[in-house]
């Protein structure tokens, strides 16, 4: 008979609430890889999730902001290289945006990808995740889902701000270090400007890819102003609000961890296509 005093039973429950977050986890890991399966052969389709929650370091509370960074960029490239050319892809979305560079970098891909892209907002696509909508040949949203414009930030300032500075005052009343950040800033409109255009350039006549590009990098709303359903179809976006209700189920699966956890999920292998073409003399 196996006898229990007080400083074992205190072990066991020690370890136990030690192992229980990551049992947890591990149930949700679980939980994702098959539904996002289940989506993918329902749809046919390439399933990509880039989901960012606010998280927090497990020791001492802080909140870390989770964003568009070059790891996200990396791996989301990855999953486009793994996927046959004639496949689908189905890029679920949930960011506040992120690194300029990282979300081009997927943008662009995206685009040149030749089989259909459809991007999900169940909630929000902010920035940089605007970006990533765009190259998209049909935005799905829920109908009280946001989009936001792409204007370039430089450090706690919007870029045309930094500019509006040189309209005001008079250039000798100017320091050095203004002066350089408004030239800055003036290239990164344009910059900024040009890589949207390049993203809606063969999906809308010029004139209207100009005049989306313009509009969405000039700086004409503050950076977190809200692009509705409603404002995204009347811009002539090619949204809808018919959202599947696996989407929901998925992202009630993305929690607002404790720990950190990847923001990019997919099935890791290479998928082979529908239909492989037949060489000369098979039957």
């Amino acid at each position: 008979m196996v006898n229990f005093n007080f400083f074992d039973l205190f072990w066991l429950f020690f370890i136990f609430s030690a192992l229980q977050p990551l049992l947890k986890q591990r149930l949700l890991e679980g939980a994702r890889v098959k539904l996002i399966t289940s989506i993918e052969k329902k749809r046919k389709s390439r399933v990509i999730t880039l989901i960012h929650r606010q998280e927090t370091m497990s020791l001492l509370g802080f909140p870390i902001l989770r964003y568009i960074d070059i790891n996200d960029s990396e791996e989301i490239l990855r999953a486009i290289r793994l996927t046959p050319s004639d496949m689908p892809i189905d890029f679920i979305l949930h960011t506040p945006g992120g690194l300029v560079l990282a979300s081009l970098q997927i943008a662009f891909a995206l685009k040149k990808h030749p089989g259909k892209v459809t991007v999900f907002v169940p909630h929000y696509a902010m920035s940089g995740g605007t970006f990533i909508a765009l190259a998209a040949d049909e935005i799905i949203m829920d109908p009280h889902a946001v989009l936001g414009p792409v204007d370039p930030q430089l450090g706690e300032y919007p870029a045309v701000s930094i500019l509006k500075v040189l309209e005001e005052k008079d250039k000798n009343e100017i320091d050095d270090r203004t002066l350089i950040m408004a030239d800055i800033a003036k290239k990164a409109i344009h910059q900024v400007e040009e890589a949207v255009y390049k993203i809606l350039e063969g999906r809308y006549s010029p004139e209207k890819a100009k005049e989306l590009a313009h509009l969405l990098s000039s700086g004409k709303w503050t950076h977190d102003h809200p692009i509705t359903f409603e404002e995204a179809k009347s811009l002539g976006l090619p949204v809808n609000e018919n959202m599947p209700e696996e989407i929901y189920q998925l992202m009630s699966l993305y929690p607002q961890p404790v720990r950190r956890q990847p923001s990019v999920e997919y099935i890791p292998i290479p998928y082979r296509p529908h239909r492989l073409p037949r060489s000369k003399g098979e039957i």
